[in-house]
This record gives C-alpha cells, sequence and structure tokens, in this order.
C-alpha cells in the first residue's frame, strides 16, 4: 500500500474525475463505433446511401442550375425555395456519404420528401408536375428507411451532441 495522500486508486466518494473535450470526443467516436450495424446490413445499408446519394445529387443539381424553374413558379413560393430545396439536398447527399452523418441525413432527406410530396399532391395536383407525388413519396420513404437502419447512430450522435 502506498502512503501518498495523492495515490489515484485511493479516491473518496467526494472527489469527481475530470474529463478533457478529447476523452468526450474519443468516447463518442467509440459509441458510434459500436452503434454501426452488421456487416451485411451495413453493406446493404450503404449501396442504398450512395443509389440515393447519385439521386439526391442529380436533383440538386437540376434545382441549382435553373431546370426547374417552371414547377417552381407554378408553386408560387418564388424562386428562393428551389435554391432552397436544392441546397438541402445536396446537402442531404453530402451528408448519406458521411459515415457518421448518414443516418441524420437520411432523416432530414425523408422531412424533405414529405414537404415535396404534400407540395406536388395539393398545389401541383393539376399541373404536368403533380404526379411527381408517388415519386417523392417513395423517395421519402427510404429515406425514413435508412434512417429508421442507422438509428443507433443517430442516437449515438445525439448523445455525443449533449455531452
Amino acid at each position: 500500500m502506498s502512503g501518498r495522500t495523492d495515490d489515484p486508486m485511493n479516491q473518496t466518494g467526494n472527489e469527481t474525475a475530470v474529463i478533457t473535450p478529447a476523452a468526450r470526443v474519443t468516447a463518442a467516436r467509440l459509441a458510434i463505433r459500436e452503434a454501426r450495424p452488421r456487416r451485411l446490413t451495413s453493406t446493404l445499408l450503404w449501396a442504398a446511401q450512395i443509389l440515393m446519394a447519385v439521386l439526391f445529387v442529380y436533383f440538386a443539381l437540376a434545382k441549382l442550375t435553373g431546370g426547374m424553374e417552371q414547377e417552381f413558379t407554378d408553386i408560387g413560393a418564388g424562386q428562393w425555395l428551389r435554391y432552397f430545396s436544392g441546397t438541402a439536398e445536396l446537402a442531404g447527399a453530402i451528408g448519406l456519404l458521411t459515415p457518421w452523418l448518414a443516418g441524420l441525413a437520411a432523416a432530414g432527406l425523408a422531412g424533405v420528401m414529405a414537404g415535396a410530396t404534400v407540395i406536388n399532391a395539393t398545389v401541383l395536383h393539376n399541373t404536368t408536375y403533380g404526379s411527381l407525388w408517388v415519386m417523392t413519396l417513395l423517395l421519402g420513404a427510404a429515406c425514413a428507411l435508412l434512417a429508421y437502419g442507422r438509428r443507433q447512430q443517430i442516437k449515438a450522435v445525439w448523445a455525443a451532441i449533449r455531452r
């Protein structure tokens, strides 16, 4: 036994451990790593995420380069909505390809697609774009399934943010 009073193995209940920011980051990374799904599930999720990312980059570029100007004119909210949704879709596509953001990106894209489905079914129902509600509904459902598949990672990222 050590006769020292500063022996780290001889702590009382009144002492608290010091947690450094580096230790928090390390703990968060370990939690996210442990939250990863099994190999086959992970492979299928990554394949779906890559496919969805390619689709959302295509849709985002169509919006940001002016290819869907008439659709947003028919909505009546102005062209700012076109730029906003294109930027959100591009950010979501990048997020789908980022391992620790994939679940949050999928959840965000599911929300964007839910809004697009409502707009297509209600505002654009009498135009040539009205039938797109089926496609946006399917894309939203696929994003929701991706978010569900990455739910443990979403919880781990949320826990790391709250620390």
